[in-house]
């Protein structure tokens, strides 16, 4: 019993209406309610997958797993106390807000909130319907993307997300940042999406480097870096990667944040073996624009 996949993101940010902006007017996202300076986005059937409330950090505040019911909550518990961590219990009110049956929340080695949880509503009588006609996002068991986490420590933080809440490596790209300066990145799977999470030790000043929402096709790339483009954020080009093949584009977020917005990444299965890599992109992902 182990954490199935990205449930949701929880953001604090400065400027809510931009984020509004961004998330519904560009990315296509739907929002599907917006009370007291707080925003929720859907993706799909769940009744929300992103989340905008106002805070000075302007940075991600949360991140939910999700993990199949009571049971595999206890049992992630369990081992989470066992490896010495602090361990909240979730209280009515937080589970009502986030709309699910139960939750816990801890921070991972350099605090960022997390919560698993289980039993998150689905609104299937209420079709997802894209602000900008994005055909649909690729989510379900892959749950709703992946993020890049920046941290000072990149080897402890693979033991927490490994060891403790039981990732398993996909493969580590070696990211040259100078003559003779490398870097490894390490992605991380727990469903059959190639990483639901990354891990590099960059002087990032956020928590994450970016998020990345998957969109089900190609034209749907497209639109969106025409639809983006005017606004300068775009930070490279369209471009392929090296280890899961999405095919996609990068721009800020209102916070500085960056969102990969993509298409067409291959998956892991029970045959995949841990590889390496010696750049990100077979093509492409060159920086640009105001926002490089």
């Amino acid at each position: 019993m182990s954490i199935k996949n990205l449930g949701y993101l929880g953001f604090g940010v400065k400027d809510v209406q931009a984020w509004r902006t961004c998330l519904a007017a560009k990315l296509g996202l739907m929002e599907t309610s917006y009370t007291d300076g707080n925003a929720l986005f859907r993706m799909d059937s769940r009744a929300w997958r992103i989340a905008v409330h106002p805070g000075e950090e302007d940075d991600l505040a949360y991140t939910g797993y999700e993990v199949a019911n009571a049971a595999a909550l206890a049992q992630m518990t369990e081992r989470l106390r066992q490896a010495g961590v602090t361990v909240t219990m979730g209280d009515a009110a937080l589970a009502k807000r986030r709309g699910v049956v139960d939750l816990i929340s801890f921070t991972d080695p350099f605090d960022l909130t997390i919560e698993l949880y289980y039993g998150a509503t689905d609104v299937f009588e209420q079709p997802f319907v894209s602000t900008t006609g994005v055909s649909g996002f690729l989510t379900g068991a892959q749950g709703l993307g992946h993020i890049v986490r920046c941290v000072p420590d990149a080897i402890q933080t693979l033991d927490f997300y490994t060891k403790v809440l039981g990732f398993e490596l996909s493969d580590i790209i070696d990211l040259t940042l100078g003559p003779d300066m490398k870097t490894p990145l390490y992605f991380l799977h727990c469903n059959e999406r190639h990483h639901t999470f990354a891990i590099a030790a960059l002087p990032v000043p956020k928590k994450i480097h970016h998020f990345m929402l998957e969109a089900l096709s190609l034209d749907d790339v497209g639109f969106a870096y025409d639809r983006i483009g005017p606004d300068n954020v775009i930070t490279t080009t369209l471009g392929r990667h090296t280890n899961d093949h999405m095919f996609s584009f990068y721009s800020k977020t209102p916070s500085g944040i960056e969102v990969e917005f993509g298409w067409g990444a291959r998956t892991v299965d029970d045959t995949w073996s841990v590889t390496r890599h010696n750049s990100t992109s077979m093509w492409g992902h060159k920086p640009v624009g105001k926002g490089a």
